[in-house]
This record gives C-alpha cells, structure tokens and sequence, in this order.
C-alpha cells in the first residue's frame, strides 16, 4: 500500500513539474498581465510621490510605461489601458502624449470617469480650464469621487493628487 502510494505521488509530481516548465495555467502562478503588473507600478509610484521620492516614482512610471505600451499593442482601443497610458506620460511630464493617449480612450467611452477626471488635471496644469470645464461638465451627474476631486483641482482649493 505505501509502495503504491509513493509511486502515484511520484507520478503525480512528475506530470505537475512538466506542466509547470511547460508554463501551463496548471502551473503557472504568476499570471498577471502587462496591465495588472503596470498598475501596481503605479500605486507603487504614487506611495513614493507621498514620501516626495520623486526619482523613484518616475522609475515606476517609466516601467509602467513600457509594459502599458506592450498591453495596448496586443489589445488595442482598452480605454483603462489608454487613461493609464495618458496618466504615466503625464506624470513624466510629457503632456502632449498624454493628452493624445486620453482622447483615443475618450473616442472609444466618452464618459470614462477616470480619463475624464485626469483630461481635466491636465487641463489644468496647461491652462486650458475652459476645457477642463468641459470635462467636469461630463462627469457632473456621475456622483463619483472624479467630479469632486477635478471640481477642488479648477477651483484651485485642491492641487492634484496625481
């Protein structure tokens, strides 16, 4: 009996570790997409701001960037890809990919709460507030967090947190 049981866990091993080398979902873990590991990257960068690390933030945003990059080359048109792609750009100060990244999400959900809200900061900070009007008048009858926090940014009672 113990024989018969060694050799069945020793068999059961066997197939386990070639699936796992072989990188099938039976083995494969860690099976998080470019998206899902950029946004981690990106909360990481956010903490980092916090603590006024700038450099390390950037070297977040920079990496995020690469992989949200190669996550809208193999899905395309992915508006929460795209509103990362126009939040990474932006905070490493390059505004005008930013905001091209934005409208292109914008094309394919007008009322993405998230690329409305970070549109509007961009806004902001280039000085266009008519058009970050535009885009608080989108988000006025969302009830979300988005419409207050790019309500306080234009206002100038808040500077944006992101």
């Amino acid at each position: 009996m113990k024989k018969i049981f060694i050799a069945n866990f020793l068999i059961f091993f066997s197939f386990y570790n070639l699936a796992y080398s072989a990188g099938s979902s039976a083995g494969n873990v860690s099976s998080k997409s470019n998206y899902d590991k950029a946004v981690n990257l990106i909360k990481s960068a956010k903490n980092y701001e916090k603590k006024a690390k700038i450099e390390k933030a950037n070297k977040r945003y920079k990496k995020a960037l690469k992989l949200l990059i190669e996550e809208n080359k193999k899905k395309p048109d992915q508006p929460d890809t795209l509103n990362y792609l126009g939040f990474t750009t932006r905070k490493l100060g390059d505004y005008e990919n930013g905001e091209k990244y934005y409208l292109q999400g914008l094309k394919i959900d007008p009322n993405h709460k998230g690329i409305n809200e970070y549109l509007g900061e961009l806004y902001v900070v280039t000085n266009r507030l008519d058009l970050a009007n535009e885009r608080l008048n989108v988000l006025k009858n969302c009830n979300c967090e988005e419409y207050a926090e790019l309500k306080e940014v234009i206002e100038g009672k808040k500077k944006s947190k992101y």
